[in-house]
């Protein structure tokens, strides 16, 4: 009802648009005089010339109503004539009875003239009055409801609802796997929740804000709906671009409301994902759309120091640019606590896919640590992605339970991308894509500290032609100068070997170049593993000179590299020729590989 309500005036508008058009076609297209127009005196005139070789013919056009006297309605004469030449004129006179205008046709030459009956003239003079009173009232209407539409609209905006979740979470901490420090720093909290009389009673305050900082994926949203499940309190789950609005104050009026809904049922647990867009520094620029911005963002300071810690209030915010965050809104008594996500290590990661694979059918050679070890860097929302793809393998190859192989598949999946086993490489370009990925997997298997190789395919995925698996033998926290170089020579394997056995090079190993390049850029430019020493942050300044180390430290990886493979050529040869056989090694057989090389 409200929908038909709505567009009554569109419909409508859309009506009198028609028939204008109607009209003009009616007026214009239909009885469109032939011929040259002239004014009255110019047809009189060629009247008294005797210029007419035929009678002359008038019709009431339309009729109208005078300016200066509203009530005086006048006709409007359409004459048309033919002089002997051929040639056609016609005119319009304003008169006020057909007898007055045939006094003035009534010629001296006698020169005869007739009435033409017009059909719809009537209409059309209908028309053309009702229409302009239409369109005067319908631009009035029109504006009206526009502004009102606005006004309403507005309204809407500021009372709209912002919670997209509001209720007591049966989420707990049982339910996140890993995050094992995380969940330690946000226990307490729940008895904040719990017993917040009992801190009163000591003197200490309950702290109002936690911002949880880490990478997408990370478990973020669910710490936050666990602390609530834990401690039995509603869970208000709200989106920092939900804030934002194109109406100048809806973003602040926002706000408030979020905060009074949020008192009215404390003690509860308040949280804003995405709070760099809401909560974002705030600049120097006076634009609209900043403005409108930092009053939101002035409206949260305001609440989150405005409500008593006897309110029971916890505010949890999410980001994965902390460093986007304006610094009074990380000033204690706004957010008291700051938690860093880490990506998940090995036994989380493992744990959080045995968390996964509890409502799925698993064959009994599943080994999650091994997964766990083929997986670093990879987030609770990937590992998820992992185990969901291999169900969907599991059933699209008709089997019932979900095997290793599919588990592998959808790892590679998640990674890469689908396997495109439609390309179809011609022999040449097919041998140089195994020896690239043989050459990578040289320098992972003989260099101390690279990453050691997990499985090597000529399989085209994604953008990649083939792709090595290679993970590091340990988690480590920070990165050595001997190790990043190594990851370089690991880049730089597929070049050489096409070099050494080509005698060329493709484009395949563009992407490594790139990869090679901003690990050396890093190493430069940050960490100060050059000549150049510890970096100043003068990167413009000495352009020249950065560029000087970088390429000095590809040029001795290359070089590196370059002896290191042929002292295995052997080996290089053994890889690529098994890679062009079964078009993907495991680790297993990798393993083999170089034990047979060896002997």
């Amino acid at each position: 009802m409200k929908y038909k309500k709505k567009n009554i005036l569109f419909i409508t508008t859309i009506i009198v648009i028609y028939l204008a058009f109607l009209f003009n076609w009616l007026e214009i297209g239909i009885f469109k005089p032939k011929g040259e127009s002239i004014s009255e005196s110019e047809m009189l005139s060629k009247i008294s010339r005797k210029d007419i070789s035929e009678s002359v013919r008038y019709s009431v056009y339309k009729t109208m109503f005078l300016k200066d006297k509203p009530f005086d309605i006048r006709n409007v004469y359409q004459i048309e004539l033919t002089t002997h030449n051929n040639e056609k004129f016609h005119a319009e006179i304003i008169k006020n009875t057909k007898e007055e205008l045939s006094f003035e046709l009534l010629p001296r030459n006698k020169i005869s003239y007739q009435y033409e009956f017009r059909p719809f003239s009537w209409l059309l003079s209908i028309f053309s009055i009702l229409l302009n009173f239409i369109n005067v009232l319908s631009s009035l209407v029109f504006t009206i409801y526009i502004f009102l539409a606005i006004h309403r609209e507005s309204g809407k905006l500021n009372s709209k609802s912002l919670i997209t979740s509001k209720q007591k979470s049966l989420f707990t901490f049982k339910d996140v796997a890993g995050n094992t420090e995380e969940k330690e720093e946000m226990t307490e909290l729940i008895d904040f929740l719990k017993q917040p009389q009992k801190y009163e009673t000591i003197g200490a305050a309950i702290p109002r804000g936690v911002l949880l900082e880490g990478p997408p994926g990370t478990g973020k949203t669910l710490l936050a709906k666990a602390l609530a499940g834990e401690a039995s309190v509603p869970f208000y789950a709200v989106s920092g671009s939900e804030f934002v609005e194109m109406y100048v104050g809806v973003g602040a009026s926002r706000v408030r409301k979020l905060f009074k809904e949020a008192k009215l049922n404390a003690p509860c647990v308040l949280f804003i994902d995405e709070i760099d867009v809401l909560g974002g520094r705030r600049g120097g620029n006076s634009s609209g759309g900043n403005q409108e911005k930092d009053q939101t963002l002035n409206q949260l300071l305001t609440e989150m120091d405005g409500f008593t810690p006897s309110q029971g209030i916890i505010v949890i915010g999410a980001t994965n640019r902390a460093d986007m965050l304006d610094a009074a809104l990380l000033r204690p008594g706004r957010f008291d606590r700051k938690i860093l996500v880490n990506l998940p290590d090995i036994k989380s990661r493992a744990e959080i896919l045995k968390l996964h694979a509890q409502n799925k059918k698993l064959s009994s050679d599943i080994d999650f640590h091994q997964l766990a070890q083929q997986t670093p860097g990879m987030s609770g929302a990937q590992l998820a992605a992992v185990l969901n793809e291999a169900s969907i393998l599991t059933v699209r190859n008709h089997k019932d339970f979900i095997t290793m192989t599919e588990l592998s598949e959808a790892l590679d999946r998640v990674l890469m991308g689908p396997a495109k086993k439609s390309i179809k490489y011609d022999p040449e370009e097919r041998r140089m894509v195994a020896y690239h990925e043989a050459g990578h997997a040289v320098i992972g298997i003989k260099l101390k500290h690279a990453q050691k190789v997990q499985k090597i395919t000529i399989i085209p995925r994604g953008n990649a032609g083939g792709y090595n698996l290679m993970m590091p033998e340990k988690e480590t926290f920070f990165s050595s100068r001997k190790r990043m170089l190594a990851q370089i020579q690991s880049f730089l394997g597929g070049r050489v070997a096409e070099e050494l056995v080509f005698d060329d090079i493709s484009s395949g190993a563009f992407d490594d170049f790139r990869q090679a390049t901003k690990i050396a850029r890093l190493m430069v430019t940050k960490y100060g593993m050059s000549d150049l020493g510890v970096s100043q942050d003068s990167e413009f300044s000495d352009k020249k000179l950065i560029d000087t180390a970088i390429k000095k430290i590809i040029d001795n990886c290359y070089a590196r590299t370059k002896h290191l493979m042929l002292e295995n050529k052997t080996l290089l040869d053994q890889i690529a020729h098994l890679l062009l056989e079964q078009e993907t090694i495991t680790q297993a057989e990798i393993e083999q590989l170089v034990v047979n090389t060896k002997k």
